[in-house]
């Protein structure tokens, strides 16, 4: 029962003063145990605005153009980037000629995939927006994409649903998002036991697994595809991988922010989990991470 039907319980047909005293205090409890997800964002905004993800981000264009090449746009194709990032699919797609809006709640994120999409001519347009609250009309869009983005929202459910809200019928949702088991899913497993995620938050993982996507949008579509694929993960030795996800990458620089004196500990347990995937043999780190490649064409 949600919130709101318990409250009208509590206010409609006579019931014991027990049944009363009961349904009152399983509110209490599902309020208390709601994630606060205004806050959550605001910490994860902080995270994200930290190091400089554009230095990795561009380092993942491929999966952006894969993408693309997977959802088939038409040239002219409306098409709505959600948590953009530093526009590795907003560039993709524009440059096969659909009208890109990009957006992402993070304003420094944006002003990195301004910068490129300037850079090679790109008509692009750039928007601050919230992904569990799109402000934009049912059915604006020909296509909505991600890259390695929406995923990691908290309220996953509202995200997913906000995505086929303003898809219109018969378009396409394409994402690429990692999987559990990948390498990036034992890493975030790896931060985890460090610092741990918010209460009542799900892991971004679920979004690279077929029951999850199957529950999010199987109900208003009318086909999903997905497929299993691995990015490369190329650097010269794990030490530089660390060192550049450290300084970059605003979830672990966070981290190791937070951490202090224990921030070793954690470098360890990195090191640990990058070897473990680590494929190469000449010194370097080549680390395969699965992710899913998701096509959902909407009914």
């Amino acid at each position: 029962m949600s919130v709101p039907n318990a409250l009208r319980a509590l206010t409609g047909t006579p019931q014991t003063l027990n049944t009363r005293k009961k349904e009152t205090t399983m509110i209490t409890a599902m309020q208390q145990t709601a994630p606060d997800y205004t806050a959550i964002k605001a910490k994860q905004n902080a995270a994200w605005a930290s190091g400089d993800y554009a230095r990795i981000g561009v380092t993942l264009q491929i999966t952006g153009e894969e993408l693309a090449e997977a959802a088939n746009p038409a040239p002219g194709a409306r098409v709505l980037d959600v948590a953009g990032g530093n526009g590795n699919a907003t560039l993709a797609f524009a440059r096969r000629w659909c009208q890109v809006t990009s957006t992402d709640y993070v304003d420094t994120l944006l002003q990195a995939g301004r910068a490129r999409a300037e850079a090679e001519g790109l008509d692009v347009t750039f928007e601050v927006a919230d992904a569990e609250h799109l402000p934009y009309a049912d059915q604006s869009f020909d296509m909505v994409v991600s890259t390695f983005g929406v995923m990691f929202t908290p309220n996953q459910k509202k995200s997913a649903s906000e995505m086929m809200r303003v898809l219109r019928p018969g378009g396409r949702i394409a994402m690429a998002n990692w999987t559990p088991d990948s390498f990036i899913g034992h890493l975030f497993k790896t931060l985890g036991r460090h610092v741990p995620p918010p209460a009542g938050v799900q892991s971004p993982a679920l979004w690279g697994t077929d029951d999850w996507i199957a529950e999010q949008f199987a109900d208003g579509s009318r086909e999903i595809a997905l497929k299993m694929k691995n990015f490369n993960f190329r650097y010269a030795s794990t030490q530089h991988f660390v060192d550049i996800f450290k300084t970059f990458y605003g979830p672990v620089h966070k981290a190791f922010l937070a951490l202090g004196d224990s921030a070793p500990a954690l470098e360890a347990d990195i090191v640990e989990t990058v070897e473990r995937f680590n494929i190469a043999t000449d010194g370097t780190m080549l680390v395969p991470s699965e992710y899913a490649q998701i096509v959902i064409t909407k009914a």
